[in-house]
Order: structure tokens, then C-alpha cells, then sequence
């Protein structure tokens, strides 16, 4: 029998699982430049192997959602798990262009399911009052693996290679499986649905989400944000590199800084959250995005190293706010019985801002000779958009938590 846990292990678990697919896809970043080097690819094809994975990604945001709301948490969480690990051992064993595209494309796919998963669970095992925290904690992996990677790639990749360092990461996604296996339970469901109409109040609840403005200005948002997030996340170490003249050790060292900022910034604002009430969040995160804009201007047009580091680290701090604003809405207004499928849908924006984001960043390298400029200027450009539509957000108008997840009939 399995043993049954209490919420915070769960989380903790849910912690351990996020934090190994962050470690993927940030190391990405980083190995990408052995990659490039050994596979002889251009800064375009950099771009689009980077985007590779966000194609299968964003792709399986609203199935992966729609699949733990219908089949329960637990069984989406395992199957991601194995199929990830599966696809990043074998991005190990890649030998060309075509190879890489196809595999990380895949890898994007298992990956999927996770976070819509994942949400679902916080909704099920949490009261409403602490979801944004539970969610912030979960999303402090990515802030944790933004800390750990830079040194981590530096000394692994110079060690043992980014071949066997894929394999052995897709390892550990197996243990993790296994304990995903043992010890994750699916909650209770906490709307009142008649058995027989379950399946019915799911599908439902999905057309409803489709027609709720508030839903369409969320995902503008999520791909507005993570166009900014996947943007610099991708292509830092290029531009530290490339224009800035650091080395390899360098660069993953002065890293670290602006992680520890994100790390903090997500922390802190999922308690923040909690406290904000009466729509404050949606003006916060507003402010928050006119604040990143100034601080990329103020980045690529530094005139010292020490500069581009306070900057950015200005900027993961106000980004990391955001990042957990917007799932913190879905957990606070979406039913739970529909929490998947929303943050699936709402997921959808910002990985599919992960797919072309960093292909576009690698056509205008290309384009403007090694400049960067316009790469920024794109950048900023998507934190005014993020502010309109964090602005254009109404819980009022069709919002879910006021409509029936189950149509009545009409007599």
C-alpha cells in the first residue's frame, strides 16, 4: 500500500520533480554552446534548436491539462516524468541538426503535462488562501536551478561533456518517477459534481474557459512575460559571451547573482500575493512590468559589466513577481475541478513565447551582425504588452467562479 502524505510532502515532491526539468532546460542554455561547436550550426539553428522544445511544450499544454483534469494528477505527473528523462538521456546521444530538433521536440512534449498536473494538485491538497504561496514555492525551482546551473554547466560540461551530462540528469528523472509512484495520491475533488456528470462538468468547464475574456488576457500576459523570460534566459550567455568577452567560468559565476534575485523575488511574491486583495495584484504586476522594460534599456545599454549584472538582476526580481502573479490568479479563480485545463491553456502563451522567442532573437543576431539590439528592443516591447493586458484583466466579466460547471437545462 502506498503510504499517503500530507500536503507540504507532496509539494516537496512536486519541488524535486520541477526543479530536475528546470536543471534540463536551463542547462540547455549552457551546453548549447558545445553543441553548437560540435554540431557546426549557426546562431539561427541555435535559435531553433532552443525553440525546439518549447514546440512539443506548448503543444501539450492544454491536452496535459485537460488529461489531469479528466485521468487525476498523479498518473499525468509519472507519465512526464518518464517520458522527459526518456528524451533528455537521449538528447545525449544526438549527431546532428535534424536529430537534436527531433528529440528535444519530444522532450518538450513529456514535459507537458507537468505543470497543469501540477497545478491541479496545489488546488486539490490546498486552501485557497495558500495556493499562491504553495505555487511560488514550487516555482522557487526554477530561481533554485537559475542559481545552480551557470556553475554546474561550467564544471560539468568542462569534465565529463554534455553527452553523458544529459544522460545522467535523464537517470534521475527515473528515480524520481519511482517516487512519484510511491508516494503521490490524487485529492479529493473538491467541487460537488455528481458522479455520472463528472466527465460532462469537465468538458464543459473547458468551453467555459474559452469564452471568458479574463482567460484570453491571462494568456496574452503569459506570452508577453515568458517571451521576456525565455528570451534572456536563452540568450544571456551568448551575449555575455559574444559581447561582453567573458569566459565560460566567469559568466556561470556572475550568473549566479541575478538568480538569487529570481529566487527571492518568486519567494517573496507568492507571500505578497496572498496578502494582495480587491484586484492590487493586477496594478502590481502592471508596475512590475513597466519596471523591467526601463531596467532591459538600462542593460544593453550599460557601459560596464557591473551595470548589465545590477540591471538584470532588477529585472529577475520584478519578472519573478509576475511569473507567479499569473498562475496565482488562475489557482484563486478557476474551480478546481477546471484548474488543469485553464492552466493549461493560460501555459500555452508562454511556451509557445518560448518557441519563437528564441529563434527570433537568433534570426536578428544573424540579421544585424552579431547586435543585440534589436533583440532588446523586442524584449521591452513585450513588457508594455504584458502591462496592457495585465490592466485589461476583469474577474467580474464571465468569470468562472461564478458560472455552474454544469449547464442547466432549459426547460
Amino acid at each position: 500500500m502506498r503510504k499517503v502524505l500530507g500536503s507540504n510532502w507532496m509539494l516537496a515532491l512536486l519541488f524535486l520533480g520541477w526543479s530536475l526539468g528546470n536543471l534540463d532546460r536551463y542547462v540547455m542554455n549552457y551546453a548549447v554552446l558545445s553543441i553548437t561547436e560540435d554540431l557546426s550550426l549557426s546562431a539561427t539553428s541555435t535559435g531553433i534548436v532552443l525553440s525546439s522544445f518549447f514546440a512539443g511544450y506548448a503543444i501539450m499544454q492544454m491536452p496535459g491539462g485537460w488529461l489531469a483534469d479528466r485521468f487525476g494528477s498523479r498518473r499525468i505527473l509519472i507519465i512526464s516524468v518518464v517520458l522527459w528523462s526518456i528524451f533528455t538521456a537521449m538528447t545525449g546521444a544526438a549527431w546532428s541538426l535534424g536529430s537534436i530538433l527531433v528529440i528535444r521536440f519530444l522532450f518538450g512534449i513529456g514535459e507537458g503535462g507537468f505543470q497543469p498536473a501540477a497545478s491541479k494538485l496545489i488546488a486539490g491538497v490546498f486552501p485557497q488562501e495558500k495556493r499562491a504561496r504553495a505555487m511560488s514555492i514550487l516555482l522557487t525551482s526554477g530561481g533554485l536551478m537559475a542559481f545552480i546551473t551557470p556553475i554546474f554547466s561550467a564544471y560539468v560540461l568542462d569534465s565529463i561533456g554534455w553527452r553523458h551530462m544529459f544522460m545522467y540528469i535523464g537517470i534521475a528523472g527515473i528515480l524520481i518517477a519511482v517516487l512519484y509512484w510511491m508516494f503521490i495520491h490524487n485529492p479529493q475533488q473538491a467541487v460537488n459534481v455528481p458522479e455520472a456528470t463528472e466527465g460532462k462538468a469537465r468538458a464543459y468547464g473547458l468551453q467555459q474557459l474559452f469564452r471568458t475574456p479574463m482567460m484570453w488576457c491571462l494568456l496574452a500576459a503569459y506570452f508577453s512575460i515568458y517571451a521576456v523570460n525565455w528570451g534572456l534566459a536563452s540568450w544571456m550567455p551568448a551575449y555575455l559571451t559574444d559581447v561582453r568577452g567573458l569566459s565560460m567560468k566567469s559568466m556561470g559565476l556572475l550568473q549566479m547573482i541575478p538568480s538569487v534575485a529570481s529566487f527571492a523575488g518568486l519567494f517573496g511574491g507568492g507571500y505578497l500575493l496572498d496578502k494582495m486583495t480587491g484586484g492590487k495584484e493586477k496594478w502590481a504586476g502592471a508596475l512590475s512590468c513597466a519596471v523591467i522594460g526601463l531596467m532591459l534599456y538600462l542593460m544593453f545599454t550599460a557601459s560596464s559589466l557591473t551595470g548589465v549584472i545590477i540591471y538584470q538582476s532588477v529585472t529577475s526580481i520584478f519578472m519573478a513577481f509576475v511569473l507567479i502573479l499569473l498562475p496565482a490568479i488562475v489557482l484563486k479563480k478557476i474551480p478546481q475541478a477546471s484548474t488543469g485545463s485553464a492552466m493549461g491553456m493560460v501555459n500555452t502563451g508562454g511556451q509557445l513565447a518560448g518557441f519563437i522567442t528564441p529563434t527570433a532573437i537568433g534570426f536578428m543576431v544573424d540579421a544585424f551582425k552579431g547586435s543585440y539590439d534589436a533583440a532588446f528592443w523586442m524584449l521591452i516591447g513585450f513588457t508594455l504588452v504584458c502591462a496592457a493586458a495585465l490592466l485589461s484583466l476583469n474577474y467580474k466579466q464571465g468569470a468562472v467562479m461564478d458560472e455552474p460547471l454544469v449547464p442547466a437545462k432549459v426547460s
